[in-house]
């Protein structure tokens, strides 16, 4: 991806969630030389990759495969003095755009529509012992009830209603198109996105940038840089 690519969707991301009066912590407005200045106080930051993220999974194709995300809080799986024991973010989306089919081995989350449009989600088991998706029908609890959908079953969340998804348990979800762009959070365990995201389609995690201008923000993977 692009610098400029980058700041423009970090900049769009965080005018949208002003307008549904959702507030970030006061660093994720600090510029690369604000970050510098701040370097001893904010170490935990660093260390739990709190912050901008921004990926299209090295697609190339951003307003249609990718999200800007911020993680506000979030604790670490080998060092359980750091943070605390759960994970919350914002995942804000263009209408039409989604994320890659995945699944996790540790984390359960709660995907939730904050503001905006419609989430659009598709589910589907993996099985444990290879990775590879079943065309089963899929159980799901959302806001508490129990559902049953097929597998790859279109599911549609709107605001103020959530989804919650277990280990392996292979989702794709994004903004419906149509519907306007999209603000879902995640509450969840501890996340690592280092080690607990395993795809069924071609990715890459963090993409690599194309410096043509400078960064707005340093996003969360760019910190020892």
């Amino acid at each position: 991806m692009k610098r400029s690519e980058i700041n423009s969707a970090i900049q769009w991301a965080a005018d949208l969630m002003k307008s549904h009066h959702i507030s970030l912590p006061v660093y994720a407005d600090w510029s690369p030389a604000e970050w510098k200045e701040h370097e001893a106080e904010t170490g935990l930051i660093r260390q739990l990759m709190l912050g901008w993220d921004i990926t299209d999974y090295g697609r190339g194709d951003f307003d249609k495969i990718g999200t800007v995300l911020y993680t506000v809080r979030n604790g670490s799986d080998t060092d359980p003095d750091a943070g605390v024991p759960y994970c919350e973010k914002y995942l804000i989306m263009k209408e039409g755009q989604r994320l890659l089919n995945h699944y996790h081995v540790s984390k359960t989350e709660d995907i939730i529509n904050r503001a905006g449009g419609v989430m659009q989600i598709f589910l589907w088991n993996a099985d444990p012992k290879t990775g590879k998706q079943l065309d089963t029908d899929v159980t799901v609890y959302q806001d508490g009830i129990k559902h049953t959908y097929h597998a790859g079953e279109e599911i549609l969340i709107t605001p103020g209603n959530s989804i919650s998804l277990t280990p392996y348990m292979a989702h794709i979800f994004g903004a419906k198109a149509g519907c306007g762009p999209l603000i879902c959070g995640e509450v969840s365990k501890v996340n690592n996105d280092l080690t607990d995201n395993y795809f069924l389609e071609t990715s890459l995690r963090f993409p690599e940038i194309e410096e043509d201008e400078p960064a707005l923000h340093p996003m969360c993977n760019e910190y020892t840089k």
